[in-house]
């Protein structure tokens, strides 16, 4: 997340903590691109006074339905972004509009999601295999076993080399 994005969420009443949990970013780092984005910090008594604010739980309840309708957050994680319950964060979701789904349509989401991503990396490790890279040092670099690699190049369809045979030829072999 961009400084600039952090700024924003935590301008209309997001604490770090939420930003913490939102962004998968470290506190210390969420801290350091508030400040580098020149961002006033409040207290926290100034942000509890703040989300009292009528104006300010529209904006929230906004903030969490777009979490919960385009980025496939639970209502968990709706309640961690708004220090609530998960009560609390599905009458926000109701409030700002949002239909709360079912457990299976959220996992049905996230599923796709995670296939998505998946053969996004296939497709960059098919691009970087076609241009001379070794499985081996793929797997390597993505930290993932050889067979993985190997999985993946043949899910983007991949056209795989011929495999390097070591030792002698069979010609060589065969001489006596």
């Amino acid at each position: 997340m961009t400084p600039e994005a952090l700024r924003k969420q935590y301008e209309s009443g997001a604490t770090v903590d939420e930003l913490v949990a939102v962004s998968g970013l470290s506190y210390g780092t969420v801290l350091n691109r508030l400040h580098e984005a020149r961002t006033e910090m409040r207290t926290s008594w100034q942000t509890r006074r703040m989300r009292n604010d009528p104006q300010t739980r529209r904006r929230l309840a906004a903030h969490l339905r777009v979490l919960y309708e385009e980025h496939g957050a639970t209502l968990g994680e709706l309640a961690a972004v708004a220090r609530a319950t998960r009560r609390g964060a599905r009458r926000l979701l109701v409030e700002a509009g949002g239909a709360p789904r079912t457990s299976q349509q959220t996992q049905r989401i996230r599923s796709a999601a995670r296939a998505a991503e998946r053969q996004k990396l296939a497709l960059s490790l098919r691009a970087r295999y076609e241009a001379g890279a070794t499985v081996p040092n793929l797997a390597e670099e993505c930290s993932y076993s050889v067979g993985t690699v190997y999985r993946l190049l043949h899910q983007a369809g991949t056209r795989m080399r011929p495999q390097h045979r070591h030792g002698p030829t069979r010609r060589e072999a065969n001489r006596p």
